[in-house]
């Protein structure tokens, strides 16, 4: 068994009217095969579903109005942050750590104004194991291959240095081994 990572490169944006499965299959240089796993960034399921928001069409409250001008922030952001969350969890030099809706916890409920027009900002998806499995199932009706999908996105370490990425949503493939009651070495 060998690891190739093969990355998939868009000529454009993606776009809520695209179709994500040709978009996929078009790119990629070669063909996917029974067995394979793709990842696929949040931010592209982000876009394909619409899950962009305009922060000019955002009201901000009064909390979010008062945690932007503590922690240098736009009210408009924090109120999409408050927004996509549950509760926060802690908020120190400038980064608002929050439990989602989703029930990550993650810097500003993991919404990223990279890689979108000005002004704009991606949230994560409704639900990710969702989009995976959508995913998955349409790759299989089109093409026959059974193929495991993953949605990434970058997590930060909250209060650290650097950056890590986590599957966000899954499908087709184990997430959690269990190995209790066996001798079983991790390494």
């Amino acid at each position: 068994m060998t690891l190739q990572i093969i990355p998939i490169h868009f000529k454009n944006d993606v776009q809520p009217t695209d179709d994500l499965i040709d978009l996929l299959l078009s790119s990629s240089k070669t063909s996917l095969e029974n067995g394979d796993v793709l990842v696929i960034s949040q931010k592209i399921i982000s876009k394909h579903e619409g899950r962009v928001v305009n922060l000019d069409s955002i009201i901000p409250s009064e909390l979010s109005i008062g945690i932007a001008s503590a922690y240098d922030k736009d009210p408009k952001l924090v109120q999409a942050i408050l927004s996509e969350s549950q509760r926060i969890v802690r908020m120190e030099h400038g980064v608002i750590i929050v439990q989602t809706n989703h029930g990550f916890i993650c810097a500003n409920a993991g919404i990223d104004e990279s890689n979108v027009e000005n002004g704009y900002a991606t949230l994560l998806p409704k639900d990710s194991d969702k989009s995976a499995d959508n995913i998955r199932l349409k790759i299989l009706q089109q093409t026959g291959k059974k193929v495991a999908v993953i949605v990434s996105d970058t997590f930060g370490r909250p209060f650290r240095m650097g950056q890590t990425d986590h599957a966000i949503g899954v499908s087709g493939i184990d997430t959690i081994l269990h190995y209790e009651g066996t001798s079983r070495h991790l390494w």
